[in-house]
C-alpha cells in the first residue's frame, strides 16, 4: 500500500508538471511612438528590423491592429486593464505641467486603485509577473507597477527620459523620471538604456525559466530625446537628422528584442511561450520623423496614424506561421487572451472590453473580434462600426470613412450618407453615456495642437 501512495503522489506531481508547462509563458514588448510604417515587416526598406521581422515570419501580422488611444498614458491603461479607460476616467494623459488649473494635483493622477491589471490577472493564476520600461501610470507609491500586480519592476515611472545617465552634464528636471529597481531604488543606466531594460528583462526570463512568468517590456524606444549609439548612427549614412536617429533608435530596439528572443531558445522556453509585439499609438512624426504612411494622422490624433498600430503574435504550434489576420482587433484583446490561454475562466472577464483571441486566429470562430470600436478625447470622439469609421471633431462637422477601400482617410462619404452619419453618432453617443467624466484634463491649448497636428500631416 505504502508503495502504491508513493507511486500515487509521483503521477500526481508529474501531472501538475505537465499541466503547468501546458501554460504559456507570455511576454508582451511595447515600442513607444514608433510609426506605422517603420519596421521591415511594415514594408519598411529603410529601418533594419531583422528580428522582429522573423517574430512576424514565424507569427501573425495584424492589418487593424489599434490601440485605445493617440497618447501614451491613456493607451497603456486600456492595455494593462483589458477596459475602455474612459470607463474609469483616465481620458487623457497624465503629464505634469500640462493640466488644466482645476484637475488633479500631480501625485494624484495615476491608474485607479479599483482597477486590476493584467498583473493582478496572472498573478491570480500563479504567474511570476514582471515589468520593464517606461509606466507612465502615475508617479506615486500607491501606483507603483509593484502595487499594481507586477512582482518585478526595473524602469521609470514618467513618461519620457534620456536613454543615457543623468548627471551634471545631462540633468534630469522631473524626478518621476529616474530609473528605479524595485521601489525606491534610484540608479541611473551605464549603458544606453534599451540594452538596460533588455537585460533586466532577460534576468527576470532566466530567474523564472522553471516558472510560468508574464513579461512586459515597455520600451521607451523609439520617443524623444532622439538619442543613440553612436555605432547605430554609423549603420545608417545616408540619413541625416531626427530620421537618422530614429533608425538607429530601431536599430537597437530590434537587436536587443533579438537577444531575448534568442535567450528563450537557449533556456528551451521558445516553444512554450507566447510573445506579442505592438506599439503604444502612433508616431509623431514631427518629433521624431517617424512615418505613418499609407495612413493619415499622426500620435494625439484619431486618424488611422493615430491609432492603428504595428502588431505581431508569435505562438508556435497554436498560431500559423507567416500568417496575417484582416478584422480589427485591438490592445484590449491583450488582457483577456492571456489570462484565457493562462488557465483564466471567463466568468473573471465580465468588466472586461476585450475579447480572447485565439478562436478568430485558429479559426474556430470566423466571426469579427469586433463589431464596434470606440475613441473618446474631450469633444472628440470616433466609433469603428465594421468598416465605417465616424469621426466626430471639435471644429468642424464630422466625417465618415469606408475603411475598406480608404485606409488613407481622404474620401469623405458624409454628405451621401446622411443617414450611416446618423445612426453612428447616435451609437457613439450611447457609448459615451457608460463612461465616467475624465478625472483630469489637459490645458486647453493641447486640443488646438492636436488638431494643427492632424491636418498637417492629413494625406488628402
Amino acid at each position: 500500500m505504502k508503495n502504491f501512495i508513493t507511486c500515487l503522489i509521483g503521477i500526481l506531481t508529474l501531472s501538475n508538471i505537465i499541466i503547468a508547462q501546458e501554460k504559456p509563458n507570455i511576454i508582451v514588448i511595447l515600442s513607444d511612438d514608433a510609426g506605422y510604417a517603420d519596421f521591415g515587416f511594415q514594408g519598411s526598406e529603410i529601418m533594419k528590423t531583422p528580428h522582429l521581422d522573423k517574430l512576424a515570419s514565424e507569427g501573425m501580422k495584424f492589418k487593424q491592429a489599434y490601440v485605445t488611444a493617440a497618447v501614451c498614458g491613456p493607451s497603456r491603461a486600456g492595455l494593462l486593464t483589458g477596459r475602455y479607460q474612459q470607463r474609469f476616467g483616465f481620458e487623457e494623459n497624465n503629464v505634469s505641467g500640462y493640466m488644466s488649473e482645476s484637475c488633479l494635483a500631480d501625485d494624484e493622477m495615476g491608474l485607479p486603485l479599483d482597477q486590476k491589471t493584467i498583473g493582478d490577472y496572472m498573478k491570480s493564476l500563479g504567474y511570476s509577473t514582471g515589468y520593464f520600461g517606461k509606466w507612465h501610470q502615475g508617479s506615486t507609491d500607491r501606483f507603483h507597477p509593484l502595487n499594481r500586480g507586477f512582482d518585478k519592476f526595473v524602469g521609470f515611472r514618467g513618461g519620457a527620459r534620456s536613454y543615457w545617465e543623468y548627471n551634471n552634464e545631462n540633468p534630469i528636471y522631473n524626478l518621476e523620471n529616474r530609473l528605479e529597481y524595485g521601489m525606491g531604488n534610484f540608479k541611473e543606466p551605464k549603458q544606453y538604456l534599451t540594452k538596460v531594460l533588455t537585460h533586466e528583462a532577460i534576468s527576470f526570463v532566466q530567474e523564472n525559466k522553471d516558472n510560468n512568468f508574464f513579461l512586459m517590456l515597455a520600451f521607451n524606444a523609439v520617443h524623444a530625446p532622439m538619442e543613440a549609439e553612436k555605432a547605430d548612427l554609423d549603420a545608417f549614412p545616408n540619413l541625416e537628422g531626427k530620421r537618422k536617429y530614429l533608425a538607429a533608435m530601431t536599430l537597437s530596439m530590434d537587436r536587443e528584442c533579438g537577444l531575448l528572443f534568442k535567450k528563450l531558445e537557449e533556456l528551451g522556453l521558445d516553444e512554450n511561450t507566447l510573445i506579442i509585439f505592438t506599439n503604444d499609438n502612433g508616431g509623431p512624426t514631427d518629433s521624431n520623423a517617424s512615418v505613418n504612411l499609407p495612413l493619415s494622422g499622426t500620435k494625439a490624433n484619431h486618424l488611422e496614424g493615430g491609432i492603428r498600430v504595428p502588431f505581431i503574435i508569435k505562438w508556435p504550434n497554436v498560431i500559423p506561421k507567416n500568417s496575417e489576420y484582416d478584422f480589427p482587433i485591438s490592445t484590449l484583446d491583450i488582457l483577456p487572451t492571456s489570462f484565457m490561454v493562462s488557465g483564466g475562466v471567463s466568468d473573471s472577464l465580465k468588466n472586461i472590453d476585450g475579447v480572447n483571441l485565439i478562436p478568430y486566429l485558429t479559426g474556430k470562430n470566423n466571426n469579427r473580434p469586433h463589431e464596434y470600436l470606440y475613441w473618446k478625447k474631450e469633444n472628440r470622439g470616433v466609433i469603428r462600426e465594421g468598416d465605417w469609421k465616424l469621426i466626430r471633431f471639435p471644429d468642424r462637422p464630422a466625417e465618415l470613412f469606408d475603411l475598406s477601400t480608404d485606409i488613407s482617410e481622404k474620401n469623405n462619404l458624409a454628405f451621401k450618407n446622411p443617414e450611416k452619419v446618423a445612426d453612428l453618432y447616435k451609437k457613439l453617443f450611447k457609448w459615451e453615456l457608460t463612461l465616467v467624466r475624465p478625472l483630469w484634463q489637459l490645458q486647453r491649448k493641447y486640443e488646438g495642437n492636436a488638431m494643427e497636428r492632424m491636418d498637417k500631416y492629413w494625406n488628402k
